[in-house]
């Protein structure tokens, strides 16, 4: 949803990699050396993933491997990971222990590797929400008195995102006034059932009689013990004002706890308190604000000695997308790169270039030209100024290259419904037989047979294998279209190489696409089950299978190195000619189907022929007729039929003119030409909702939502990130325009062939990130100054706020940070 004018929205993106834990504590009872840990991720209490289950671990450590990846759709304080041991012999979770990070603090940990100390787990450290207070001082004349009464009246209005105890929630809150003589009062709210948003509205008042004194003015107040140094009833000349304080009591502090009501023989839960000083309130004066709740200060005074530790590496990003006419003039400067000559001066080049975060820039620029439908222009231009510098074919995109990133990026976001039909039934075949495959000798379990295990394996291999061969016309027709262009220009630069135009396609097919889903299907979404290390296995060997076919089909001998022998009746088997055949015939389709880029050299391969009934539709004269034998072979470009096989086609049609194929039935279908409408609803009306003409093949692909302007976004934030270095290159580049060729200038190892040209991309996109930064700094500030603090949005104890207020501080020194404070001026 885009930001209307004049506003932003906040789009947050996490990533997370659970590594491994160690130097765990053992178990306090008898139960076994072997435990079953897993590891669960909650955005405060609202758990998002679980990790599979590591079974029968011996040591205190705990290898997990898993990453997750996700949108958060809402506000957080913590990011919290739990460690539970789950005990077979007694059936229970036991909760280990939790790393917990703060929002604010996950910036310090971005993209990095880093061990955390894992911290116990009680009702302290789950502390979370906030509450609404409002409390004031207030003057009660009562009758036949003649001094007025002085009361702190508290207010409890409700609450919002209470933890929740054991699946529920009751909450009621405890007002506590404590005294400056120490001396404490206690009142309660009556309890709430079911819910973690309760709504009290109830009003407490705590009363302090004082002796008869004179009000000389209406600006009394209260000061604490250590600055009072009048008796009551004494006046202060210079300031007109009677001290209300004795050395004996006044107000000092609200406390206010929220509680779970629980019935249970432990008694109440502990939800969070906050404390509110007051010695300094004025009378009549009011104080209105939302809180967070906080832990109790004697948390952490018994916590248990070191509980392990967790190594996690965390991607946290947190976006403020402004409306899309805020990102045009860096958008279109992106854009036009695919245009730009050469190539490494554009845009996105650059981009890719200079931002260390390669896969942060390869995703959102995938996204973008998706989005917008120039992503084959732009993997085309960037793949042959790759392929111009090649000089050995065997390297051609098996390095880490910004287009060979963009290619991964586009078959993950294109290629999932493709992933699904022609993987998930047999990896869920896998998963539910969980028959055992393990043929090397070193690593099977006693008792195993390895002719049974190979027999499994092999099995395995022909149901992965055989989806995969038959699967081209699954494919996405973009994909279609990026294979295409990079077998034309592999026959364009290595025409006299046959194997490159293989290479070039079962790079990304095999290796990046269809081995890796294999290996990690929860990665690209193909199980949610946890995997059990049998079962992995058997997908590692899987996966090395597929990945060896890929090589095989694009090698130029059919010598086959084997790294494991005991891999070689396994590759015996797949690696044959005729195997090799039929997974380069796929190769060809998949890069041959139709997609308006068809090159004229290049050859049809044969889909299927046969001969077939057809029938003749609009004939009406007697004697001829509508139900005729004919030969059909349909290609990848075209459909012809003819009398009898091998003579000339009677009729002869392109796939790109038929604008639709209909399916009747079983054995049966229907082409519909240019010439022919077909109805596609039951309506007789062609303007009826609904209604609309038939698209053809390119259009029927499945549409994948991208938000360009969040993409946008997260482009400039690494821009800005990196503007430094922009600036630097700038400079070289403007040296090296004003020196002429004396100078040269080098990036990532590549020497820029035109810093004149350089310099001018250079110069836009530096004035574009200024701009979009100054308008966000704009917007930040109006937010700043129209968010209260104190309020539901900005509760107190929001250290992210303070951090923003403190840097408008210091940079306009005008901005103000102070609990809510209102005057009141009426008796009650």
């Amino acid at each position: 949803m885009a930001a209307a004018p004049g506003q932003f929205r906040l789009e947050q993106r996490l990533r997370v990699k659970i590594g491994e834990a160690k130097n765990l504590i053992q178990r306090n009872h008898g139960s076994g050396g072997q435990r079953d840990v897993y590891c669960r991720i909650s955005l405060d209490q609202e758990q998002i993933f679980r990790s599979a289950t590591a079974e029968k671990t011996h040591d205190m450590s705990v290898f997990f491997g898993e990453e997750f990846q996700f949108d958060i759709p809402r506000e957080f304080r913590y990011l919290s990971f739990y460690l539970h041991d789950h005990d077979r012999p007694m059936k229970t979770d036991k909760i280990m222990g939790k790393v917990s990070i703060k929002k604010d603090d996950l910036h310090k940990y971005h993209g990095k590797d880093q061990w955390f100390p894992i911290t116990p787990v009680d009702a302290d450290s789950e502390v979370q929400g906030k509450v609404h207070v409002e409390v004031r001082l207030i003057m009660v004349r009562h009758l036949n008195d003649c001094c007025p009464q002085h009361m702190m009246e508290v207010k409890i209005l409700e609450s919002s995102d209470l933890a929740v105890i054991n699946g529920s929630c009751d909450p009621f809150a405890s007002v506590t006034m404590v005294y400056t003589n120490r001396k404490q009062e206690m009142k309660r709210t009556k309890a709430k059932k079911k819910t973690i948003s309760p709504c009290f509205d109830e009003t407490f008042r705590f009363e302090y009689n004082f002796p008869y004194i004179e009000l000389l003015d209406s600006h009394c107040c209260f000061s604490s013990p250590q600055q009072s140094s009048h008796r009551v009833g004494s006046q202060d000349r210079e300031t007109h004002m009677y001290s209300l304080v004795d050395d004996d009591a006044g107000f000092m502090e609200v406390r206010v706890a929220l509680w779970h009501d629980s019935p249970a023989v432990f008694g109440n839960v502990f939800l969070g308190e906050v404390k509110i000083p007051v010695t300094e309130m004025g009378a009549y004066e009011e104080r209105d604000a939302w809180y967070f709740l906080q832990p109790r200060d004697s948390a952490g005074k018994n916590q248990r000695g070191d509980l392990g530790t967790l190594r996690l590496n965390i991607h946290y990003t947190s976006d403020h997308v402004l409306s899309s006419q805020s990102y045009d003039s860096l958008r279109n400067l992106i854009l036009q790169s695919t245009g730009v000559e050469p190539i490494t001066t554009s845009v996105a080049w650059l981009l890719g270039e200079v931002v260390p975060q390669k896969q942060d820039v390869v995703q959102s620029l995938t996204r973008v030209f998706l989005h917008h439908g120039q992503v084959v222009s732009f993997v085309s231009a960037f793949a042959r100024h790759e392929m111009s510098k090649i000089t050995d074919t065997n390297t051609i995109f098996r390095g880490n290259t910004l287009v060979s990133k963009c290619i991964d990026e586009l078959m993950k976001l294109v290629g999932h419904h493709y992933l699904r039909s022609t993987l998930k039934p047999t990896l869920d075949l896998i998963f539910r037989e969980r028959k055992p495959c393990e043929i090397d000798p070193t690593k099977m379990q006693p008792g195993e047979s390895r002719e049974s295990n190979l027999s499994n394996l092999k099995e395995y291999i022909n149901q992965i294998l055989k989806p995969i061969i038959n699967s081209p016309l699954n494919c996405p027709p973009v994909m279609c279209q990026i294979f295409s262009e990079l077998k034309e220009l592999a026959n364009t630069y290595f025409p006299n190489e046959r194997e490159v135009r293989y290479s070039v396609i079962s790079g990304f097919v095999f290796l990046r696409f269809f081995a890796p889903a294999i290996l990690h299907p929860k990665l690209f979404d193909l199980t949610s089950e946890p995997i059990d290390p049998s079962t992995q296995r058997t997908l590692t060997l899987l996966s090395k299978t597929v990945q060896s076919v890929g090589n095989q089909v694009s090698s130029r001998t059919s010598y086959q190195n084997f790294r494991e022998n005991y891999m070689r009746e396994v590759f015996a088997h797949c690696i044959t000619d005729k195997h090799v055949e039929q997974t380069r015939t796929f190769l060809e389709i998949l890069s041959s189907i139709p997609n308006g880029s068809q090159k004229a050299h290049d050859t049809p391969v044969v889909l299927k022929e046969g001969f077939m009934i057809k029938r003749a539709q609009g004939r009406k004269k007697f004697g001829v007729k509508n139900f005729k034998k004919r030969f059909f072979k349909l290609t990848t470009n075209s459909l012809t039929y003819s009398k009898t096989e091998g003579t000339y086609p009677q009729a002869f049609s392109f796939l790109l003119t038929l604008p639709v194929c209909e399916n009747k039935s079983n054995h049966c279908f229907s082409i519909v030409t240019g010439g022919r409408l077909l109805g596609g609803c039951k309506s007789t009306s062609e303007n009826a909702p609904g209604c609309s003409a038939v698209s053809n093949y390119l259009d029927c692909d499945l549409k994948v939502h991208i938000d360009s302007d969040r993409e946008m976004e997260r482009l400039k934030s690494l821009l800005v990130d990196n503007l430094a270095s922009l600036k630097k290159l700038h400079n070289m580049c403007e040296n090296a325009a004003m020196y002429g060729t004396t100078q040269e200038v080098t990036i990532g190892g590549v020497v820029l062939e035109h810093p004149s040209r350089t310099l001018q991309s250079l110069h836009s996109l530096i004035a574009s990130v200024i701009q979009l930064q100054q308008e966000h700094r704009s917007h930040q500030l109006r937010m700043f100054h129209t968010v209260r603090y104190g309020s539901k949005q900005a509760p107190i104890g929001d250290d992210n706020y303070l951090l923003l207020a403190s840097k408008f501080d210091n940079s306009s020194g005008t901005s103000e940070v102070s609990a809510p404070v209102r005057k009141t001026s009426s008796l009650c």
